[in-house]
């Protein structure tokens, strides 16, 4: 690894960074399908099938191209990519808010999801920068920034919609991307030394070079557990919600408190699980995190009102502080320098396969078993995860 010693200022400006590429995929989520909807006159049917492609052909793009850009980080630096991010989601989000047709609309979605690359290439540049000794807790600020992001981007996308419309979110967000694509190129150093066309390594020859490739492939893995079992309660939670309520009092306003909820310890914690995982071993922050998901997910199947359902879900926030972050610090430890980019591409794209099968998951289980139940099915997938992580990461991290 190649420290550098602009590493720490990289990291906050990339952490500003993360923050908005965080707000920029999740602030549409509370008005998505309003704003869908006054772009036409459509039935209930074609509004929920618009809604649902529209936001998850995001993810399933960015899943897609991943991959390419991590390997063409390797080639010509992660810096590089970062701005290509930055500066085409600024673009794409900001057309969002002219858009006159779903069609439109879906075209800038799928661009939205070709120009991702931000947050994985900004965890790599820092990954292979930071000392070796600091690299989780570098890592842990970044998720602090995204998480940030993921929270603040519904309750702010949410207000401004209120008060000024469904169209200014959309170009605020631009503008505040173009400001991180400024920062980013002025303020973040980057001493790179390229992969060379030609001499690139195929999928074959890379994972002979990694020392653990049973460790990679399970972390990449792990990755998607995480994320399917985070996202599998989305589509239910405000239905949830109304049923404790028994449809009465602010529905809405609560769903967002409890959706808003893991959010806050996340972002508190993140750093400093990364720092403990530093001193510690990252496994054992990784093993203590799936543990606590487990137990806190059981009981939420069975509360009585939604101010125990708030408690339990800010419990969630811890585990998934110790979640994400640990398993990046385990890829950049086992990842040789020069293929890091390509790693952190691959498991961005598991992240993303996660982030569409969740909602898919807690729909299926909603619809044939009820709301308790997808709790329960949540809860069982970080108990998988568990024994899974403990199965393939035989050496202690």
């Amino acid at each position: 690894m190649v420290e550098n010693k602009y590493w720490q200022r990289n990291m906050y400006i990339l952490t500003f960074g993360n923050f908005i590429a965080g707000v920029g995929f999740s602030m549409v989520v509370p008005f998505l399908s309003l704003y869908i909807n006054t772009l036409h006159h459509f039935n209930t049917t074609q509004l929920s099938f618009w809604s649902g492609i529209t936001y998850s052909i995001t993810f399933l793009v960015s899943a897609a191209v991943s991959p390419m850009w991590g390997k063409l980080a390797d080639r010509k630096g992660r810096k590089l990519i970062i701005l290509r991010a930055s500066l085409g989601m600024a673009i794409v989000i900001g057309c969002m808010s002219i858009v006159t047709n779903v069609y439109e609309l879906l075209v800038l979605r799928a661009l939205q999801g070709i120009f991702s690359g931000y947050i994985s290439n900004s965890n790599t540049l820092i990954a292979t920068t930071a000392p070796s000794h600091q690299v989780g807790k570098a890592l842990g600020t970044l998720t602090t920034g995204t998480v940030t992001g993921n929270l603040l981007g519904p309750l702010l996308g949410g207000a401004i919609a209120q008060m000024f419309g469904y169209r200014l979110p959309f170009l605020i967000t631009g503008i505040l991307l173009l400001s991180a694509f400024f920062l980013c190129l002025f303020f973040v150093k980057e001493d790179f030394v390229p992969v060379k066309k030609g001499k690139e390594l195929s999928f074959g020859q890379l994972y002979h070079k990694l020392s653990e490739p049973k460790i990679i492939i399970g972390m990449c893995i792990t990755t998607l557990v995480i994320q399917t079992a985070n996202n599998s309660i989305n589509p239910i939670i405000s239905l949830y919600v109304h049923q404790l309520m028994h449809g009465q009092g602010k529905v809405a306003f609560i769903s967002g408190l409890v959706t808003a909820m893991p959010g806050i310890p996340s972002a508190l914690l993140a750093s400093r699980l990364g720092a403990l995982g530093d001193r510690i071993g990252t496994k054992k922050v990784l093993i203590a995190g799936l543990i606590f998901a487990t137990i806190v997910y059981i009981p939420q199947a069975f509360v009585t009102n939604v101010w125990q359902l708030m408690i339990l879900r800010f419990l969630v926030g811890i585990s998934n502080a110790a979640l994400l972050p640990q398993v990046q610090t385990i890829l950049a430890k086992e990842s040789p320098h020069e293929i890091s980019g390509r790693i952190f591409g691959y498991n961005q794209s598991f992240m993303y396969v996660g982030n569409f099968l969740g909602p898919l998951l807690g729909s299926l289980v909603s619809g044939l078993l009820g709301y308790s139940m997808v709790f329960l099915s949540t809860a069982f997938l970080e108990l998988f995860n568990l024994v899974f992580v403990q199965r393939v990461t035989h050496k202690n991290q």
